[in-house]
């Protein structure tokens, strides 16, 4: 896993959000949610062929602006509207591929499926990691087949059920999770 990704480097994006990130890193909408999310969505589009960019862009993003872990109703649309912020300086993607990210970043949590298959893979990639509360994503809250396979579902409630962080984490993001 590298920050670079089909030539996107998530990196000074990462910093910027860090820099504003009012929640606890390790929080159940932290780094470790972000990576799950991150590899939920390259596996995804491995099948669905959605854009690796967006999907990425995505993971970093869509909880970047939450101020609450629990009810937190306008965190999608104020990480869109981050990442309209951040895009002159940090997002070159073209305007139609940014207009996807932020379709997803704002409908994220209460949309139940988009047109897009780009779009539906990020927030497949998303709730497949509800195993982190103690949810087993179900099928009809996912939209693309791929995410609905029972093999998909369990995948990815494991590693979130036992809270992975992927080992790339602290190498490529350069963020240490350890228990101070």
């Amino acid at each position: 896993m590298s920050v670079k990704i089909t030539g996107l480097n998530l990196q000074p994006i990462l910093s910027e959000v860090l820099r504003e990130y009012q929640m606890s890193l390790r929080g159940i909408h932290g780094v470790a949610h972000w990576a799950r999310v991150l590899e939920n969505g390259l596996y995804l589009a491995a099948e669905t062929g959605a854009d690796v960019a967006i999907v990425s862009l995505f993971a970093v993003l869509h909880d970047s602006q939450r101020v609450d872990d629990g009810y937190d109703p306008g965190h999608g649309q104020r990480a869109a509207d981050f990442a309209r912020k951040m895009r002159p300086k940090h997002i070159d993607i073209s305007d139609d591929n940014f207009e996807l990210l932020y379709e997803a970043c704002a409908g994220h949590t209460h949309e139940l499926t988009h047109e897009n298959i780009t779009v539906q893979t990020c927030w497949d990639a998303d709730r497949l990691d509800l195993g982190r509360v103690g949810v087993t994503p179900h099928p009809s809250r996912l939209c693309t087949d791929f995410a609905k396979r029972a093999e998909t579902i369990h995948w990815a409630f494991g590693r979130s059920a036992l809270g992975v962080t992927p080992e790339w984490v602290k190498e490529e993001w350069e963020i240490d999770l350890q228990p101070q």
